[in-house]
Formats: C-alpha cells, structure tokens, sequence
C-alpha cells in the first residue's frame, strides 16, 4: 500500500547530467542520478528472487533514463538508455531510495571494490600482487 506522503509533487528528470529530482508535499527533496537508480533498480535481474541472490551492477556511471512511464497511481518504470526497462519504481520504493541515497551509495561502492569491479564501462580493475 503506497503512503500518500510518498507520492512526490514534482518529478523532472534532468537528461545532461542525469538526475532525477522529486520534491514532495513535506518539502522533501531528493537528486537521485540515474546511475543510482539503475545500480538499484527493483527488477529481479539486479536484486535477484531472494536474498544473497542480487547482480551487482557495473559500468554504469554513463548511464541515463530515455524515459519516464507512470504505471497506475503507485510506480515510475524506468526506461534506461542501457535498455533495462525490467524494474517498477513504486512511489514507496523512491522515497526510501532518496531518504537512504547516501547510505545505499557507499554500500555499493564497497561492493564494487570487493568485486574488484568499476563503475566505468570503458575500464577494468586490476590488483597486482607483489
């Protein structure tokens, strides 16, 4: 069951430097850039169907959102110019993405560097041991 409170007031997406900015009726405001949204994405190809079963996402910091397509009164699907289109961006789902931006963001970065992973498409990690 979608909050009220969470249904934002306003939503632009800003396509230069890949931001989508959501205000609500609280004064509420967050930038999320569309890397964050798509390494985050709901769908079951990046969280998996369980827990432990989630893909990390890499090469991503390109990434920006052709499109924005409302679904019913509770979600945003997220049409990415990479072509993932999979994930439903419920309006509860987008205020908890906003409220935990930085926590959920440094996260990711430690699992890129676990993974020895990058967030640049056009770049590979190597560790050299010596």
């Amino acid at each position: 069951m979608t909050n009220p409170a969470n249904i934002p007031v306003d939503i632009k997406l800003h396509r230069k430097s890949r931001i989508l900015e959501l205000s609500y009726a609280d004064g509420e405001h967050y930038e999320l850039s569309c890397e964050f949204l798509r390494v985050h994405s709901p769908s079951a190809e990046v969280r998996g169907h369980g827990e432990g079963q989630e893909t990390l996402q890499t090469g991503k910091i390109k990434v920006n959102l052709k499109e924005l397509v409302p679904v019913g009164n509770y979600a945003l699907k997220l049409v990415f110019d990479d072509g993932h289109d999979s994930g439903l961006y419920d309006w509860n789902y987008l205020r908890k993405l906003g409220q935990n931006q930085q926590q959920y963001w440094q996260q990711y970065l430690e699992r890129l560097e676990q993974a020895g992973a990058t967030r640049d498409p056009d770049l590979s990690v190597v560790k050299i041991m010596g």
